[in-house]
This record gives C-alpha cells, sequence and structure tokens, in this order.
C-alpha cells in the first residue's frame, strides 16, 4: 500500500522542517514506517499529554493498525475518531566536524546529527471484537515473522486455540485513519557534494549502514 502523494507535501510548521529536509518522497516515507515500525503515539487528554510506544502496521487501505494492552487507559481515555499524532525514527547519528574535506580549509562547521523521523497524524479508532482483534494481529505477526523466520514463521494457529481466545482477550485493536504526513530526513543536504560523501562513509564505517545508504539515494540532492 503506497500513502497518497497529497498526505505527504504538507506546509512544515507542523514541525522545524527547513525546505532542504523536507522528505517528499512517499517511497523514503513508507520505507521509515516499515523498517522502525516502533511509534510513538501521542494524544492530548483530560489528564493531559499521554504517549505510547506501539508497533504499528501499514493495512491495505493506508490505516495504521495496532493493538494495546486491555490494562493500558488508552483506549478509555481517547474518544473515538480522536486526533493523534504516531511518530516514526529512522536510524539517528552523530556527525562531528572532523568527517568534513572542508573542515581544515575554513573550519567553519560544527557538531550535527542526521535522522529520519515520519509524524503521521490521524483519528483514531478502538476496535474490541474479536474478529477485529485477531486481523490485528494476525497483521502484525504476519509481517515480522516472514521477515524474520521467512518459511518457518509463527502463525496464531501454533497456539491452543484457547490460549490464543484468552490472549486476545487481554488486548484492544485499534486503527488510525491518516490524514496528514510530515516526514523530514535530515541527511547532510545543505552540505556541499564532497562533504555529503565523506560523511555518509563515515557513518557506513561507524555502523550506521542503514543511515548511510539513505544518504547515498538521496546523495544528488546535495546543494552548497
Amino acid at each position: 500500500m503506497r500513502l497518497g502523494r497529497e498526505a505527504v507535501f504538507l506546509k512544515r510548521r507542523a514541525m522545524y522542517l527547513p525546505e532542504a529536509f523536507e522528505e517528499r518522497d512517499p517511497v523514503e516515507v513508507e520505507t521509515v514506517l516499515r523498517d522502525y515500525p516502533l511509534a510513538c503515539i501521542v494524544a492530548q487528554t483530560q489528564e493531559g499529554l499521554v504517549a505510547n510506544h506501539i508497533p504499528l502496521l501499514m493495512g491495505p487501505d493506508g490505516s495504521l493498525i495496532g493493538h494495546v494492552a486491555l490494562k493500558n487507559d488508552i483506549h478509555r481515555l481517547l474518544a473515538p475518531g480522536q486526533q493523534v499524532l504516531a511518530i516514526f525514527r529512522g536510524e539517528d547519528a552523530y556527525v562531528t566536524p572532523n568527517a568534513y574535506p572542508s573542515k581544515p580549509e575554513h573550519h567553519r562547521h560544527v557538531p550535527t546529527w542526521n535522522y529520519q523521523v515520519v509524524h503521521a497524524h490521524g483519528t483514531i479508532t478502538f476496535q474490541h471484537d474479536e474478529t477485529s482483534k485477531r486481523a490485528a494481529v494476525g497483521l502484525l505477526t504476519r509481517d515480522h515473522e516472514r521477515r524474520l523466520n521467512g518459511k518457518a514463521a509463527w502463525r496464531m494457529a501454533d497456539a491452543p486455540a484457547d490460549y490464543m481466545t484468552q490472549m486476545l482477550g487481554a488486548i484492544v485493536a485499534f486503527r488510525i485513519a491518516v490524514t496528514r504526513v510530515v516526514a523530514k530526513s535530515k541527511l547532510s543536504q545543505n552540505r556541499e557534494p564532497r562533504d555529503h560523501a565523506a560523511v555518509t562513509e563515515d557513518l557506513d564505517a561507524r555502523g550506521f549502514g542503514s543511515l548511510a545508504g539513505r544518504m547515498r539515494r538521496q546523495g544528488g540532492r546535495s546543494v552548497e
């Protein structure tokens, strides 16, 4: 499922987002959601702001699917259709000025941080029926199990039926209908090409291969 283009191109007031760092590629946005599914869901309640860290999966209709423990008060604190913000954070890393080839020439550099984040705004609906809960758990586990274990993937049917019924009784499923998305890829796009390339190699050598790979994919966008 692909996010609609209208969900990505937004005013930048929702997050500090210099134009150079605005992520406009829907495929890149979906990659962050897929590779870093543990989202922080933030919502305003009568008791103040609440935040929960919950793995989410994009459904066939573009909604975000998840579930929480029945004992988690979030499904009691939020009204049906209430606005929430799901924050997905990709790989991040410190960037040292020593990585820039241009540093010895003028020393006009300071440390910074490279990262990718996606803010998905939407309305949340909780689902208490067993069919919805089975669907949420089935979709989430199938996605992660297939990626991790392939043909040996764990299935809900592997567990005793009465045990699964008991486990499903202890959760509440939900879906977030995404209304807008703000995405940021701060990947040294504001540096000249040689500095951008050097930071990419430095991060790769330090073990931040995912971040370096994303920098290579957008390297052509580097500007002075």
